[in-house]
């Protein structure tokens, strides 16, 4: 009886170690399955995250590219806003100073008339005893000198350069010729007086220039 139950212990305690044994086995073979298979999914997870943040790197780069090229348009586009402004203005001035040019120059032709009309008059006969005369005479350098002021005062100037030097923007040379006791390149004569309109010259003086002997 007694072997008996030693065999039934000894049988038990096989069994129980075989189990025990197996479930041992089971769970060191999971976990090293675990420790094989395990980073896999980890490595995998972080592709994705990298390559999204290269693809949003990528866009940001682009993106600011886009940004400086449309900055160099816009300043390119302000500049010949600008430009074309200016030049708008400066059109619209010059309208304003020269638009009378046209207008001006007939008139030097009454200036002209007027002025050698007064000219042409012997000063010796404009005298009290010749009345007529001399109120004629008068009434044209009242309309001369009138003309001129009207003339001032829209920038209209005289260029009379009797004595100064030769201006090639201002006079027109008619001849060259020697003259006693003048500076060559010099005025000698005026056959013509000239006239600027707000500093640009709308007639040249006509001109005699004297020459170097």
């Amino acid at each position: 009886m007694a072997s008996v139950c030693v065999r039934v212990v000894r049988r038990s305690y096989s069994l129980l170690t075989s189990s025990a044994l197996t479930r041992a086995s089971q769970r060191m073979l999971c976990t090293a399955t675990q420790q094989k298979n395990g980073p896999a999914p980890e490595e995998g997870a972080e592709k994705p995250e990298q390559s999204d943040a290269e693809k949003i790197q990528k866009e940001m780069t682009q993106l600011e590219e886009q940004l400086k090229d449309m900055t160099e348009k816009y300043k390119r586009a302000l500049a010949d806003t600008e430009n074309l402004r200016s030049r708008s203005q400066r059109m619209v001035e010059d309208a304003k100073l020269y638009g009378i040019q046209g207008f001006c120059k007939d008139l030097l032709e009454v200036a002209d008339i007027l002025e050698k009309a007064t000219q042409s008059v012997p000063k010796e006969e404009v005298t009290s005893q010749n009345p007529h005369l001399k109120n004629l005479f008068d009434g044209l350098v009242m309309t001369e000198t009138q003309i001129q002021k009207v003339f001032t005062k829209h920038g209209l100037v005289k260029l009379n350069p009797d004595g100064q030097k030769f201006d090639p923007y201002e006079h027109e040379a008619l001849f060259h010729a020697p003259v006693e006791g003048k500076e060559a390149g010099t005025v000698a004569m005026v056959t013509k007086v000239g006239y600027k309109l707000h500093g640009r010259t709308l007639r040249p003086a006509l001109v005699g220039v004297v020459k170097a002997p």
